[in-house]
């Protein structure tokens, strides 16, 4: 409807305008005026041009003024063209994407019933293996049992392992203070060609177990203490001779400290020994005291060392190795707990018999063997021990009898 008016608005627009020219020229033409110096005749069609000109101007302003698609049509027409051929490029691949997606979701829906598809066959399948494993499943949790009670077993062959080491340390520590006495004696190789050592370095020249009932007596109890150690130096050093003189020296100042340390109440047990090596016939001994708590050092029946003879461990001499090794650590041990006496007491006889005994016993079997202490010992007491072979019926071993591995 909005066109039509304007249609019959442009139609009676034109006339108006038509007529208003062809006056305006009529009377230009009848006035003969003369616009730029012109004929008034060529004026008056200049005016009624630009009458003409003026209603096509105005038409058009007008048109653009009411119609808003003909601004648009008229100014952007090649602008939408470009959009609408871009659009419906747009369109193609969307369409194109559209139908490739179709495509796609058809091969994801069909997917999508294939998976579902496997999942129950899976699913059931899943079920099927349930009930074949119940049976494993007991299965291993049986194995798990058993994998804890083997892994406490480990640990405790760990903790067998760790002691053996231990032991194995300490007889390793024995073998070093072997080989560290060895090269003492060695550095004494020239003092041997010399001649006869007859008191040895460290070596105990007189002990006593001490229980002062007053402080006084400790100087008369050291005095009759080095008399005692000095006599025994004498007679080792220059035997024969009559014991005439002094020839043990002690500094006065270990003397004076000995003597405060006894007047401090307990049982004591103080030893002198020799500072040096002494050859016969020297002219005096160096020593010097030592002073120890007296306590118990062993109880009847206590374990000092055990070893194990292998089953292919036969021949006499092999054995009787170990049994010395037995008895070195079983003074090594004593020792560590507080002894001062010199050496084992043993039967010699009998560890010798225990000895032949071992290496008659059946092939392969193995034999366990402990040192057993005989008696209670305080720190300056002998001990005395019996080698014990652990078999039913087998030999008690070695009793006490006097001597030193």
């Amino acid at each position: 409807m909005t066109g039509w008016l304007l249609i019959l608005a442009l139609l009676a627009l034109g006339g108006v305008l038509s007529t208003l020219g062809d006056r305006l020229g009529s009377r230009v033409g009848k006035a003969r005026l003369s616009l730029f110096k012109l004929r008034p005749r060529r004026t008056a069609v200049l005016i009624t041009v630009l009458t003409g000109s003026l209603i096509s101007a105005i038409s058009l302003g007008l048109m653009l003024l009411v119609s808003e698609r003909l601004r648009t049509g008229l100014f952007e027409l090649d602008r939408l063209e470009d959009r609408l051929q871009s659009s419906r490029r747009q369109l193609a691949s969307s369409q194109a994407q559209l139908a490739t997606s179709q495509q796609e979701l058809n091969r994801a829906e069909q997917g999508k019933r294939d998976a579902q598809q496997r999942f129950e066959q899976a699913q059931a399948r899943a079920n099927q293996l349930r009930q074949e494993l119940a049976p494993l499943v007991a299965q291993r949790n049986s194995l798990e049992v058993e994998r804890t009670r083997l892994s406490r077993e480990v640990q405790d062959r760990d903790a067998d392992i760790r002691r053996t080491e231990t032991e194995l340390a300490q007889v390793r520590r024995r073998i070093a203070a072997g080989a560290q006495e060895l090269k003492d004696l060695e550095s004494n190789l020239i003092a041997l060609r010399r001649g006869d050592v007859v008191i040895t370095s460290g070596q105990t020249l007189a002990s006593a177990k001490v229980t002062l009932e007053q402080p006084e007596q400790a100087s008369a109890v050291i005095t009759a203490l080095l008399q005692q150690a000095n006599l025994s130096a004498f007679r080792r050093v220059l035997p024969g001779q009559q014991v005439d003189r002094q020839i043990l020296l002690v500094p006065k100042s270990d003397i004076a400290k000995l003597e405060g340390l006894l007047a401090k109440p307990g049982s004591w047990v103080v030893s002198i020994l020799s500072a040096a090596n002494v050859l016969r016939g020297e002219r005096q001994v160096l020593a010097f005291p030592d002073l120890r708590p007296n306590r118990a050092v062993v109880k009847a029946g206590e374990v000092l060392a055990s070893t194990t003879i292998e089953g292919d461990l036969s021949s006499v001499e092999a054995i009787n190795r170990r049994l010395n090794l037995l008895l070195a650590a079983a003074y090594a041990k004593a020792q560590r707990q507080g002894t001062a006496a010199e050496g084992l007491q043993f039967d010699a006889a009998r560890l010798s018999q225990l000895g032949r005994d071992l290496s008659e016993r059946p092939a392969g079997q193995v034999a366990q063997l402990e040192a057993l202490v005989v008696r209670d010992a305080d720190t300056p007491d002998p001990i005395a021990v019996d080698v014990r072979w652990l078999r039913p019926g087998a030999p008690a071993g070695a009793g006490p009898g006097p001597r030193r591995p």
